[in-house]
C-alpha cells in the first residue's frame, strides 16, 4: 500500500525538488536514490532559494585538503559537507570502492586518475560545470552528479560498466552521448531543460528512466527499451499517451502534472502495477480494463464525474490504492462508500486507509 503525507508517497519517496503545483507535489518525479534535505532550499533553476534560510548562515570558504585526514585502508570514503573546494590529494585512497564528495564546493572533476578501483562516485550538490576527467574510472558502476550546473552529458565514454547515472537538477538540454553505456540500468535526468526524448536506443539494459520536470512534449523514441519497468515523466508538457507499445515489461508509469486528456495507448503494457495520471485533464477512466495486475491507480485532480467509470478497474483484483480526490466525483456525499462498493479489494482511498 501507499501512504502519503502532504501529497508525497512514503512508498516511493522522492527526495528531490519537483515542480511547484497548486494542487500537490509529484509523488515520483525523480528517483528516490539521489537527494537529501538540501534540495528543499533549491529552486528549479539550480540556484539557492533566497526565501529559504541558509544552512550555514554565511558563505562557506573552501578548506585545504591537507587538513583532512584520509585512511589508506578505507574502502568507503565519506567526505560529505567538508567544504572541499578542489579534488586533490586522494592518491592515498588506493583501496577505495566508494567515494562521497557530496555537498562540497567543488567546481571541477579532476585528480581522480589514481582511483581506478572506484565503484561509486558521489558528487551531488557541488558547483561542477562539466563532466570530465573520468576516463580512468573504468570500474565505476554508480555516478551521481546531481544538483550541479552541468549543461551537457559528456565525458563518459570509458565508463562502460556504469549501471546507475544520476544527473538530476542540472541545466542539461539534450539526451546525448550515452550510446556506449550498454550496462546502464537506471538513468535519472529529472529537473533539467530537456525537450526531446532521444538517443536511448542502445540502452537495452535500462530498467528505470526518470525524466520528470523537464520540457518534454511527446512520448517518443522509447522502442529500444524492452527491459524498462519504471518510466517517470511527470511535470512535463505531454498531451497524449503514445509510443509505449514496445515497453511490454513496464510496471510503473508516472505521468502526473501534464496535459493529458484521454487515457489510451496502454494496450501492450499489461504488466503495469502502478499508473499515475494525476493532475491532468482526463474526463473519463477508459481503456485500462486489461490492466489486471494494477495495484495503485492515481487519478486525483482530473475531471472524472461518472461513477460508471470505475468498472474499468474491476478486473484488477489486486487493486489496493485509488486516488480520486479533487474530481467532481468527490462532491458525492457517499464518495468513499461508493468506491468501496465498486472496488472491494481497495484498502486505501486517497490518503486514508479503509477501516473495517
Amino acid at each position: 500500500m501507499t501512504e502519503r503525507e502532504g501529497g508525497v508517497t512514503r512508498k516511493m519517496a522522492s527526495l528531490s525538488v519537483s515542480e511547484p503545483q497548486e494542487m500537490e507535489v509529484d509523488r515520483k518525479g525523480e528517483s528516490e536514490e539521489s537527494g537529501d534535505e538540501e534540495t528543499k532550499r533549491k529552486s528549479l533553476n539550480g540556484e539557492v532559494d533566497p526565501q529559504q534560510p541558509s544552512l550555514t548562515g554565511k558563505e562557506e570558504i573552501p578548506v585545504d585538503m591537507d587538513t583532512i585526514t584520509l585512511d589508506p585502508e578505507e574502502e568507503d570514503v565519506d567526505l560529505v559537507h567538508c567544504r572541499i573546494g578542489k579534488i586533490e590529494g586522494l592518491e592515498v585512497l588506493q583501496k577505495a570502492k566508494t567515494l562521497s564528495l557530496r555537498q562540497n564546493l567543488i567546481k571541477k572533476i579532476e585528480n581522480l586518475e589514481s582511483l581506478s578501483s572506484l565503484r561509486e562516485l558521489d558528487l551531488y550538490d557541488n558547483q561542477i560545470r562539466r563532466l570530465e576527467n573520468l576516463q580512468a574510472l573504468t570500474e565505476l558502476e554508480v555516478l551521481d552528479v546531481s544538483f550541479n550546473i552541468l549543461r551537457k552529458v559528456e565525458g563518459l565514454e570509458r565508463l562502460t560498466k556504469l549501471k546507475k547515472l544520476f544527473l538530476l537538477h542540472n541545466k542539461i538540454t539534450c539526451i546525448d552521448n550515452l550510446a556506449h553505456l550498454t550496462s546502464l540500468e537506471m538513468l535519472e535526468l529529472g529537473s533539467n531543460r530537456i525537450r526531446v526524448i532521444e538517443n536511448l536506443d542502445s540502452l537495452s539494459s535500462l530498467d528505470s528512466l526518470f525524466l520528470g520536470t523537464n520540457k518534454i512534449t511527446q512520448l517518443q523514441n522509447l522502442e529500444g527499451l524492452h527491459n524498462l519497468t519504471v518510466l517517470s515523466i511527470q511535470s512535463n508538457r505531454i498531451t497524449k499517451i503514445e509510443g509505449l507499445q514496445s515497453l511490454v515489461n513496464l510496471r510503473e508509469l508516472y505521468l502526473s502534472h501534464n496535459g493529458i486528456e484521454v487515457i489510451e495507448g496502454l494496450e501492450n503494457n499489461k504488466k503495469l502495477t502502478t499508473l499515475d495520471i494525476a493532475a491532468n485533464r482526463v474526463k473519463k477512466i477508459e481503456n485500462i480494463s486489461h490492466l489486471t495486475e494494477l495495484q495503485e491507480f492515481w487519478m486525483n485532480d482530473n475531471q472524472i464525474d461518472n461513477w460508471g467509470d470505475l468498472d474499468e478497474l474491476k478486473n484488477a483484483r489486486g487493486l489496493e490504492t485509488v486516488y480520486l480526490e479533487r474530481n467532481p466525483l468527490q462532491k458525492d456525499p457517499q464518495y468513499r462508500r461508493k468506491i468501496m462498493l465498486a472496488l472491494p479489494s481497495v484498502r486505501q482511498i486517497d490518503a486514508t486507509f479503509i477501516r473495517f
